[in-house]
């Protein structure tokens, strides 16, 4: 253990959605593959990879770069029909098989390596299983957590019991976007501010991370450090969480399964809402006519939705029903049952809104909810905002009702006098009011030619005491051309004021000329 987290053995099938399709077409193994989603690459093989074409290239620019590329489609339903025989190979030596997504397994090390002699035994007789009974390459990787384990496998690593956190250190942050993750925004935020190595990343605190950066910054951060995704559950359990369901007609077909797996989906999923909880470790156990049964473990990096759970639970059964070898079942399915093996609390599932959500069911009933609420209240009462062109970050930001199409209608202009990078963190709906004076306590003015009459010394907010300026940037002019800007130009600087504690930078506006007005337009902090 280390922290919170168990020693794992994580089995890697490398570029497995390129192998699953090549087996399923008959493909070689060693031609140049690539498979893609929304026309840009989201595997390929390792002769694809020789001639240039990366992840999430277009695939024109993957078909220039490779004439002969072999193109195949995404297609998760294949890719885990093709991967249970995989997985039922390493089951048929270890305990406790958890397929983390088509192409890797997770195996508590603990039982297993103590019987065959230590992990790097256990390594050898699962890698050499793997290529006989299935017939594909595989590379395996110990570590403490599923994140270490995995990345560790990817190098063929064993790392020393407690070593979690010194492996990942110099490892770069674009290891937290794993498939799946969704975390490239995170990591191009952190390589921004110059965190370009998972330790530099674990070296923040908790309250830095939590204060400063997106909600799944806190479960990144956690993995960074060598810990578990997600510390555990500390409530007891209802006794009630998993269901089961039993079939008159045993199922024998994948188009049967598919349409069970959608029902049982949202009554798993339901039941685990009703009590506060989301399902990350999910347990399918299937009872054939003939009495056999099979029990496959589904381990998720973010919690489970009723249709990801549907698609698990159709994979599943489809790789039972489907697959070639002995395993087989030699007769139908009568029952079928799900099981919560690892659950978090209900708050970890964070479903998005509209379009951008990632479960459609869910969106489609959110926008069937906010289109009644513009029923009731009026077309603007539901709006998302956009970032549109302009020279300030007030007027950048406009608010489009609901249902409206979302398109900037001023970005194309040039924009002279533009505030520069970065952007304010708040803008105040309301700008509050403020006086910037010189060091003899008189009002700082900027005249029409963007010059400053005086250096500005202090700032009063309101009616509050001055606060000594650090550092001054700026001013700019803004010249107004938007309509209900008036006609008097604008200057904007920005400060960093002395505060108890740490400095506040605040973004100021003011109008040019005598007795100017200043506002507060942006807080950085």
């Amino acid at each position: 253990m280390s922290g919170d987290a168990v020693r794992l053995l994580v089995l890697w099938c490398p570029d497995w959605p390129v192998v699953a399709a090549g087996a399923a077409t008959g493909i070689p193994p060693l031609a140049p593959a690539a498979v893609f989603s929304a026309n840009r690459v989201v595997t390929c093989s390792a002769a694809a990879r020789r001639s240039g074409i990366a992840r999430g290239m277009r695939r024109r620019d993957a078909q220039a770069r490779c004439p002969e590329l072999v193109v195949h489609q995404h297609d998760p339903d294949r890719d885990a029909r093709l991967f249970e025989p995989v997985a039922a190979a390493v089951e048929a030596h270890a305990v406790g098989v958890e397929v983390v997504r088509p192409g890797i397994v997770a195996v508590p090390v603990a039982g297993a390596a103590g019987y065959f002699g230590g992990e790097e035994a256990l390594a050898e007789l699962l890698i050499t299983e793997v290529e006989a009974h299935v017939g594909v390459e595989c590379q395996v990787g110990v570590a403490d957590g599923l994140f270490a384990a995995t990345l560790a496998a990817r190098r063929a690593t064993f790392v020393p019991s407690g070593g979690a956190a010194a492996f990942l250190a110099p490892l770069s942050v674009a290891e937290l976007d794993q498939p799946g993750d969704e975390r490239g925004e995170l990591v191009g935020l952190l390589q921004r501010l110059g965190l370009r190595t998972l330790g530099a990343f674990a070296a923040l605190t908790e309250r830095e991370v939590a204060g400063r950066f997106p909600r799944d910054a806190i479960t990144a951060h956690r993995l960074a450090r060598g810990l578990a995704q997600r510390p555990p559950v500390r409530r007891a359990l209802p006794p009630d969480l998993a269901i089961t369901e039993t079939f008159e007609h045993p199922l024998e077909r994948v188009d049967e399964a598919a349409f069970v797996a959608k029902t049982l989906g949202e009554r798993f999923f339901a039941g685990l809402a009703r009590h506060g909880f989301a399902c990350t470790r999910l347990a399918i156990t299937a009872l054939t006519e003939a009495g056999e049964e099979r029990v496959r473990v589904w381990r998720c990096a973010e919690p489970l939705t009723a249709r990801a759970t549907a698609d698990r639970v159709r994979w599943q059964c489809e790789g039972w029903l489907t697959v070639r070898d002995g395993d087989r079942p030699s007769a139908g399915i009568v029952r079928l049952t799900l099981d919560p093996e690892e659950v978090v609390g209900g708050n970890a599932l964070q479903l998005q809104l509209g379009s951008m959500g990632q479960d459609a069911d869910a969106a489609e009933r959110a926008a069937r909810a906010l289109v009644r609420i513009q029923g009731l209240l009026g077309p603007d009462a539901v709006c998302t905002p956009l970032l549109d062109g302009g020279r300030g970050p007030a007027e950048r930001v406009r608010l489009i009702p609901w249902g409206e199409p979302r398109r900037p209608v001023l970005e194309d202009r040039p924009w002279p006098g533009r505030l520069p990078a970065p952007s304010p963190a708040l803008v105040p709906s309301r700008a509050a009011s403020v006086t910037v004076l010189d060091d003899a306590g008189d009002i700082v003015c900027c005249s029409e030619r963007g010059e400053l009459d005086r250096p500005p010394a202090m700032v009063a907010l309101g009616d509050g005491p001055p606060r000594r300026v650090l550092a001054v940037a700026g001013p700019w002019i803004v010249r107004p051309t938007l309509p209900g800007q008036g006609r008097r130009p604008l200057v904007r600087l920005q400060v960093v004021l002395e505060r108890d504690g740490e400095d506040l930078a605040m973004l100021l506006a003011g109008t040019v000329g005598a007795d100017p007005q200043w506002t507060i337009e942006g807080d950085y902090d």
